[in-house]
């Protein structure tokens, strides 16, 4: 049976028992700031559990993306060393939200399990949770019930609190759980070990296959337990494992989920795969296959490599596969990205964003490695320069912290800084390295730490956004919550009826006020501005975001009375830029798709009341010519005033039949809101000017590349658009003055061209000098031990200290030269080396000890090497020291 039937089998059966088959959401979560990524099935339906939407039906069934890499759940170590911890992986699940419970999700799974899959049923094993008295939670003997009239009751197997009881983070729905696990090992190891002994304990062919959960409780910030409105089934079953079983396998890379991948990166590398566990080459390829699914669905769902937060995350996954190839395949070209047409072929038909987007996910993957493999090989220069630098001392141990820099500053393996140290008998400081990195865990908990507190519910009303409709209202606080980040103490609020518009496609969230109705000197019914002014008690709004459905407000403190009428007000100046900015991001978007072509395409949006940032898939860099046909597009655009059309919950069938464009990597309800001003049409949940000609005037500041395949344009609007031309004329108006002529461009052609005759006048000026200069300073040598050194401390620029040292160590046999320069106040350091003693020094080494001392750095070769640095004080100390040396 192929993967693709068994996929499609799990499918039909829970067709056939009423269940929704719904496809998979994005890998990659844009609007819940808890995860990164979607690491389990149930994550896309968290808003069901809490009682916040309202499911599309009771029974739902689908096979969910997952990746885990980071936070609780995180298989990254294992990848490559076990035959079945993924960072990519499919979850198989069915879903019942109030519906049925723990027995029919129970009868469901023997039945696929054994009469659709025909799994032996002595090969099955089932775990139910044991209970918890800590918790005063009893043993979950209705599990254990609905198990005896499927399976003996000498493989019911009691499970403690962390096998048998599910969360999903540290707070959240959870509930007791019962496991599946299968033993595919031969007879004779069964004869020999009972599989009843080996569950749970890491055996490579005892494994868990389907977990099913039962939602029941919500566990708070506080950790208490409190029972969720409804009783909820959350199943999981690991697709690649289920396949290990059902193919006969017994590691889930010989299935043919992997195969066809592994058969890729045989032929590419010439490299044989055996599936031996402990060689580090089948460990290596078992990792490139792994890495190179997760990499991809995260690109095609919109998530590119970069520096910091989810894309940080992609590019360290590609990162170790790189590193992995280069270091145990000898892989030292591009390749990964030839593995991408192998995936589409497998994958494509159930996951279509793989076909759509392969041409990106292909060229973003192969830029990746070309920039990562430069880096290496930078990477290696230096470390050569601490393994030199270690061996003069007579020292045999790298220090950690210059290994962790490699590591966390220029992205260079650890593990290969320790493989060269190795290959030189020299060996790391791991407990400094360790030091170095347990001090970058703290930072980074620290500046993202944050404790939040359970909400305190003042009343139980409607919480509805009116932000499309008014930027003001009356409105009561329905709940609250203190949080406690590095910025200190604040609190959470949501209202009956918020105007402020949260976070969300690109589009920041609205600050603004709230005013009680006991502040004093306004109508809260009727407010104006003059009034606000005299009220006794204003609450400034800091941010709002969305979080579980509800629309959430920062505040410092909390008004006297919370229970208290309020009005609320939008930042009015910010709410029309950022909308300005938002409705042109829509005519910018079909602008470019007209100029450069219809593979133009949306692949991530900022939006502020200053600017707005628009990233969009296209392979080259844009010319002049089309930026501006690109602009002058959107200008008319404006200037024609196009009226916004709304269309508010509509299903979204209609929308696409309408001609939307919907976004990949975006998460859609079966009822959208699509926004349209003229021929462009957009699914979007942003809010927007009334008609373009709001928007004034858009202006491109800047195009540039953010990764392969990937163009960023850089723009401004609105307000900030006039006061950008008000600024270029009033700075017009001033070269004028002070050119004394209308005709700048004249003026500054002339100006151009008295300059660089005086240039060339100084150059002239300056290589006279130096060799002046050379000839007093060959005075100056002093010989020691046979040899000639001149150090010496002047004022003058870096060409001619190049100039005057070249010469000197030309014409100086035996000789050492170091100029220590102090011109306009920046410290430099010069070192040259005449040839015949290029073999005894090198003037790169000298330099960048001599740096130390004026806080800089730099380098270069035997014979010649410069430096810069910061500490002007230091230039004593650097003089002193290279007397020394």
């Amino acid at each position: 049976m192929t993967s693709q039937q068994i996929r499609q089998q799990f499918l039909d059966f829970f067709k056939e028992k009423g269940h929704l088959i719904v496809p998979s959401a994005p890998i990659v979560l844009k609007d819940d700031p808890t995860l990164m990524f979607s690491n389990s099935g149930m994550t896309q339906f968290k808003d069901y559990f809490l009682g916040y939407k309202e499911p599309k039906s009771p029974r739902i069934a689908d096979t969910q993306k997952c990746l885990r890499v980071s936070g609780k759940h995180n298989d990254l170590d294992d990848v490559g060393r076990d035959t079945y911890h993924h960072t990519m992986f499919e979850m198989l699940g069915n879903w019942s939200f109030g519906d049925y419970f723990k027995k029919e999700a129970i009868d469901y799974a023997w039945e696929l399990l054994t009469e659709v899959y025909k799994i032996p049923k002595e090969n099955l094993y089932v775990t139910i949770f044991e209970g918890d008295s800590s918790e005063n939670l009893d043993r979950d003997n209705d599990a254990y019930n609905f198990w005896k009239a499927h399976i003996s009751e000498d493989r019911i197997i009691n499970g403690n609190k962390k096998d048998n009881f599910w969360e999903m983070g540290e707070s959240g729905p959870c509930g007791p759980c019962s496991e599946i696990h299968i033993d595919i090992r031969t007879a004779e190891e069964k004869a020999k070990v009972s599989g009843l002994d080996l569950v749970n304990n890491d055996h490579p062919q005892v494994v868990e296959v389907w977990n099913l959960v039962f939602m029941e409780f919500n566990r708070k910030a506080d950790g208490s337990l409190e029972k969720l409105p409804s009783k909820h089934v959350d199943t999981g079953m690991g697709f690649e494992r289920l396949c290990m079983a059902l193919q006969g396998k017994t590691s889930n890379y010989d299935t043919d989920v992997f195969t066809p991948l592994i058969a890729k990166v045989e032929e590419l590398s010439g490299k044989k795969y055996t599936g031996i566990l402990e060689d580090e080459k089948d460990i290596a390829i078992r990792v490139l296959v792994d890495h190179i699914r997760a990499v991809s669905f995260a690109i095609a769902d919109g998530q590119l490599p970069s520096n910091g937060g989810a894309g940080y995350v992609i590019r360290r996954i590609l990162r170790r596969a790189i590193s992995y190839s280069y270091r145990f395949l000898g892989i030292k070209e591009p390749f990964l990205f030839e593995l991408v047409a192998v995936l589409r072929n497998e994958m494509g038909d159930f996951f279509p964003e793989l076909v759509k987007q392969q041409k990106l996910v292909t060229e973003v993957i192969k830029e990746e490695e070309t920039s990562f493999l430069k880096t290496i090989e930078h990477g290696l220069k230096r470390i050569d320069l601490i393994i030199n630098e270690t061996i003069s001392k007579n020292e045999k141990t790298l220090p950690g912290a210059a290994v962790f820099e490699l590591y966390d500053t220029y992205g260079f393996p650890a593990d290969l800084s320790r493989i060269i140290a190795e290959e030189k008998q020299l060996t790391v400081d791991e407990k400094g390295f360790d030091e170095e990195m347990e001090k970058q865990k703290q930072r980074s908990k620290k500046s993202s730490a944050q404790k939040v507190y359970d909400w305190v519910v003042l009343e139980e009303k409607a919480e509805t956004f009116v932000g499309y409709d008014q930027i003001e209202t009356e409105t009561y606080i329905t709940r609250y919550r203190k949080v406690e980040n590095k910025d200190g103490e604040f609190y959470q609020i949501v209202l009956s009826k918020s105007p402020f518009y949260p976070e969300g496609g690109g589009q920041i969230g609205d600050k603004g006020i709230l005013i009680p109705s006991y502040a004093g000197g306004f109508d809260i019914s009727n407010p104006s501005i003059s009034a606000i002014k005299d009220c006794t008690e204003i609450i400034e709004v800091l941010e709002t975001r969305k979080e579980n459905n509800l629309i959430v407000s920062l505040i410092k403190e909390l008004p006297k009375d919370a229970g208290a009428l309020f009005y609320a007000k939008v930042n009015e100046s910010e709410r029309r830029n950022s909308q300005a900015n938002h409705s042109v991001t829509h005519l910018l978007h079909e602008a470019l798709r007209e100029v450069l072509g219809t593979h133009v395409e949306q692949k991530g949006s900022f939006v502020s009341p200053e600017y707005l940032r628009f990233d969009f898939s296209h392979f080259s860099k844009i010319n002049e010519e089309d930026l501006k046909l690109v602009e002058d597009k959107v200008n008319r655009k404006i200037k024609e005033n196009i009226a916004l059309q709304e269309f508010r919950d509509i299903p979204m069938t209609e929308a696409i039949e309408k001609g939307a464009m919907a976004l990949f990597g975006e998460k859609y309800g079966d009822k959208v809101r699509m926004i349209q001003f003229g021929s462009s049409k957009e699914l979007c949940g942003g809010t927007h000017v009334k008609s373009t000609g709001e928007i004034g005037h858009f202006k491109i500041q800047n195009e540039s590349s953010t990764a392969a395949g990937i163009r960023r344009i850089e723009a401004i609007s609105g307000d900030q658009s006039s006061a950008y031309f008000n600024n270029l004329e009033s700075q017009m108006k001033e070269i004028s003055a002070l050119l004394k002529s209308k005709d700048l461009v004249k003026s500054v052609q002339k100006l151009m061209e008295e300059n660089t005759a005086l240039k060339s006048e100084l150059e002239s000026f300056k290589k006279e000098k130096a060799k002046g200069e050379t000839a007093n300073w060959k005075n100056d040598f002093v010989d020691q031990n046979g040899k000639k050194l001149l150090v010496k401390k002047v004022s003058m620029d870096a060409g001619s200290v190049k100039d005057i040292v070249f010469q000197l160590k030309k014409e100086t046999r035996n000789s050492v030269i170091v100029i220590i320069s102090d011109a306009d106040e920046k410290p430099m350091i010069t070192v040259g080396v005449s040839a015949d003693l290029e073999t005894q020094y090198h003037a790169g080494n000298i330099v960048k000890d001599l740096a130390k001392e004026i806080q800089g750095g730099g380098g270069g070769n035997p014979g010649f090497a410069t430096a810069g640095g910061k500490n002007l004080a230091g230039i004593e100390n650097a003089y002193q020291k290279a007397l020394e040396i």
